[in-house]
């Protein structure tokens, strides 16, 4: 599935929203990606996860590892395109977490997928738990990665579908605030700190 075809999935979905959002990393943004609206349709949903799971050979792979919430599903998607478990992190009480009776063996090659990458904050906390439980984070894939530019949000190597450079800024330099016309939203999984 070409990028184009990717935009056109969120535009048709009315996923690609246009305002003054508060993105899960606290920066804010005049754009979103709400793939919570693409991903609701286990058709889309399908796609995206069997095309993510063509970037890597499923025998390199013990499991497969998203970070609540937004990763849930298309993780769970890959993971059956790939034919291995699914587990996920959560957070509770604002710590990313291994909850639900999940375990994760020694030295569990692991697939981290997540639906949206901005700062990668999200998916560095999930790999760390998987560390903490023994596992042995391999690759990250993304639907769509909002700054591709930043290279260096991980020490492993990444694959995503769409790469879209999005304008984000610090809420203190924030010129839509500072614009006062639009009030900010959280349309996101996760609350701003």
């Amino acid at each position: 599935m070409a990028q184009p075809s990717i935009i056109n999935l969120y535009r048709e979905s009315g996923a690609l929203l246009e305002g003054h959002f508060i993105l899960s990393s606290g920066r804010h943004s005049a754009n979103y990606l709400q793939s919570a609206l693409v991903l609701a349709d286990p058709q889309r949903a399908e796609a995206l996860g069997q095309q993510l799971a063509t970037k890597v050979d499923a025998k390199d792979y013990d499991l497969v590892v998203s970070p609540a919430l937004g990763g849930l599903i298309i993780g769970h998607e890959v993971a059956r395109a790939l034919q291995r478990p699914f587990l996920f992190t959560e957070r509770k009480e604002g710590e990313m977490q291994l909850r639900r009776g999940f375990t994760i063996s020694a030295n569990a090659r692991v697939l981290v997928v997540e639906d949206v990458i901005t700062t990668g904050g999200s998916v560095c906390e999930c790999m760390a738990v998987v560390r903490e439980h023994g596992g042995l984070p391999k690759m990250v894939l993304a639907v769509v990665d909002r700054s591709p530019d930043s290279d260096d949000r991980f020490e492993l190597p990444y694959h995503t579908l769409l790469a879209m450079n999005v304008e984000t800024f610090a809420a203190d330099t924030c010129p839509l605030c500072a614009q006062g016309t639009l009030p900010a939203i959280k349309p996101g999984s996760r609350g701003a700190a």
